[in-house]
């Protein structure tokens, strides 16, 4: 499996499995290319996109201390804090893959 590390200037490095960027990417609005980026006018819609996304019903699954299986609202939580961030700073965001 590969990473894919997002980035912004004032944040610590996010990473995931590719699978799981690469359907935060989608759910963000934008197209699952690696590497890609959001200029600094775009990531507030990303965080808007993404956070609309992981608040629906289905996005909570998989939450249960009995499922070993992680939601995608918790596994989106890093990136939103990240895009919170370079929003505050008015930064861009990229990501692309792990060279570990």
């Amino acid at each position: 499996m590969n990473l894919i590390v997002f980035k912004t200037k004032d944040h610590p490095d996010v990473s995931y499995f590719d699978q799981v960027a690469l359907n935060l990417i989608s759910l963000m609005g934008h197209s699952e290319i690696v590497p890609g980026a959001l200029t600094d006018e775009e990531v507030e819609q990303a965080f808007n996109s993404l956070s609309k996304a992981v608040s629906s019903p289905s996005a909570q699954n998989g939450d249960s201390w009995d499922d070993d299986s992680v939601s995608v609202s918790h596994r989106a939580g890093p990136l939103l804090d990240l895009l919170q961030v370079a929003i505050k700073n008015d930064e861009y965001v990229i990501w692309e893959k792990s060279l570990r």
